[in-house]
């Protein structure tokens, strides 16, 4: 009995990801053990699993609607794009390499056997496995070494959704054409097509669907609403990244790097009413805002010198000297507030280059990624977040390079200085009381500090920081003491209870307008 269903879409952003998570939903509902798959997944916001390995985050928000817990199995290859014409390469949430696009694309047939594995093993646990295909299957200069779409169709004999977005409009276009450029035994695999994303009087597509029908020989099987979830987005085009205005009275801008990554982080602080939070990527859009976040980067040297030819840090540093400026960094963020970068051995940029100094932190790239969940405290803070101390807090860790503390005594720091072209250190980091950020636990149970606290500025390495119940709420407060306003109290919702309403309200809406029963029988159940 065939028990597997892939999504394909005609185009990037069609509504692959969330219609995978919304079916893994429906038959988890429905009682059925159901697992999510992509072959190969492009993306920067990653996740660490329980065992230490490294995944897309679209599988993790499937896994979960599916009441599974996030495997790498789910997503076997995830590409990490560091530049315009490479990526790192993770197989098995493993760091296989940095290749190059042409390099890449001889060598990834040699994949399948880990897809395959992968595939198999998640099938032999699971009643049912939803695929999610990317980009579009008509890419008629990829197709020969597909391993994605079609081409993994074939080698695990899933029947095929195919889904257009009708919000750009010419959604009639995509679908017959996507299926004319297709092979004839491509084609028989295509048991249904799905428009996603409509608004408005579904009576008046009715003639278009007709002809679709006609012209293609596939069903449509579902015209599905426009829906609007609050869940985390893994691509860098994601829509709230566009949100250069923030709504709440507490304005927090976030900087949007180039090679931006994990802003998941700042999904919890979406969610609170009273945040305003806005995504900044020039000098002019910064303001003076409550809150300014520094991102993760899959490039950090690299992003880090675009916001010093473009403004961005200077005004950041102006920002800073006000004694009531916030300043907050995670991850390749954090690395950037401290004094220097050095990358022996050309893991991004190579050389040494200078830091924001607003840190007393040196990094160094290293070849070794490091990967782990963690949970922790914060540790005694200092400055306008010092209601957080003694916080519990979660996320996970995952970056390339090691940072340590300048201020302590085993760090030559005058010949750093020299390296720098500096005499001595920067004002800015002279008299400062510092701390760490927070005392945590990996998942190999090693304690230890990390980040450090200086005034108002505050850096870590853990991605997820804000996600721990109450902490979004304790930033709130603390921020609206600071600007001199009060604020009735908000009962903010649990995150992850959220989550869960959110894949629900995804289900109930695909089961209302998709023909389910047709899915059904499409897969032999």
């Amino acid at each position: 009995m065939k028990r597997n269903l892939m999504i394909q879409g005609t185009m990037s952003g069609a509504g692959k990801s969330l219609l995978v998570t919304a079916l893994c939903r429906i038959f988890r509902q429905d009682g059925w053990s159901v697992a999510p798959f992509k072959s190969q997944n492009m993306a920067l916001n990653s996740f660490v699993t329980a065992d230490g390995k490294e995944m897309g985050r679209a599988q993790v928000l499937q896994a979960q609607a599916a009441g599974k817990a996030p495997d790498v199995r789910m997503n076997p290859i995830l590409l990490k794009p560091s530049s315009d014409v490479g990526s790192q390469v993770i197989v098995g949430g493993e760091v296989r390499g940095d290749y190059r696009a042409k390099d890449y694309f001889r060598m990834k047939r040699q994949l399948i056997p880990d897809i395959l594995a992968a595939y198999n093993s998640l099938a032999a646990e699971n009643d049912i496995i939803v695929i999610e295909g990317a980009g579009s299957p008509a890419e008629i200069n990829l197709k020969a070494d597909d391993i994605v779409n079609m081409g993994l169709a074939k080698l695990v004999d899933a029947p095929v959704l195919l889904v257009g977005d009708i919000d750009p409009g010419g959604v009639f276009a995509q679908l017959y054409g996507t299926v004319a450029l297709l092979e004839e035994d491509e084609r028989r695999r295509i048991a249904g097509t799905i428009i996603n994303k409509f608004r408005g009087d579904v009576s008046l597509l009715k003639p278009g669907l007709t002809m679709l029908e006609q012209l293609t020989g596939v069903p449509v099987l579902g015209v599905v609403p426009y829906t609007r979830v609050n869940l985390d987005d893994e691509d860098s085009q994601a829509p709230r990244l566009q949100q250069s205005a923030g709504t709440g009275r507490i304005d927090i801008a976030v900087i949007r790097l180039p090679h931006i990554s994990n802003f998941t982080d700042f999904a919890p602080l979406e969610l609170h009413p009273e945040l305003g939070v806005r995504y900044v990527a020039r000098e002019k859009e910064l303001g003076n805002p409550d809150l300014v976040i520094l991102p993760g980067s899959k490039n950090t040297m690299g992003d880090l010198g675009w916001m010093r030819q473009n403004g961005l840090e200077a005004a950041i540093k102006k920002h800073a000297q006000n004694r009531d400026a916030v300043i907050f960094g995670i991850c390749g963020g954090y690395q950037m507030l401290g004094e220097c970068i050095t990358d022996p051995y050309g893991v991004e940029e190579g050389g040494m280059l200078r830091g924001m100094e607003l840190l007393p932190l040196e990094t160094e790239m290293e070849q070794e990624k490091t990967r782990t969940q963690v949970d922790g405290t914060f540790e005694e803070l200092t400055g306008v977040l010092s209601v957080l101390s003694g916080v519990k807090l979660t996320g996970y860790e995952i970056h390339m390079g090691a940072s340590r503390r300048t201020d302590h005594a085993e760090i030559d720091m005058d010949t750093v200085m020299m390296d720098l072209g500096r005499s001595e250190k920067p004002e800015m980091l002279q008299e400062k009381r510092y701390e760490y950020l927070c005392h945590i636990t990996d998942q190999a149970e090693n304690q230890k500090a990390d980040g450090i606290c200086a005034g108002n500025v505050y850096g870590t390495y853990v991605h997820g920081v804000f996600d721990a119940d109450g902490i979004a709420a304790k930033i709130v407060e603390a921020l609206a003491t600071k600007k001199g306003i009060s604020m009735e109290a908000v009962t903010q919702q649990n995150y992850q209870e959220f989550k869960e309403t959110q894949y629900d309200k995804l289900a109930e809406t695909l089961r209302e307008y998709l023909d389910m029963d047709a899915v059904y029988r499409m897969m032999g159940m």
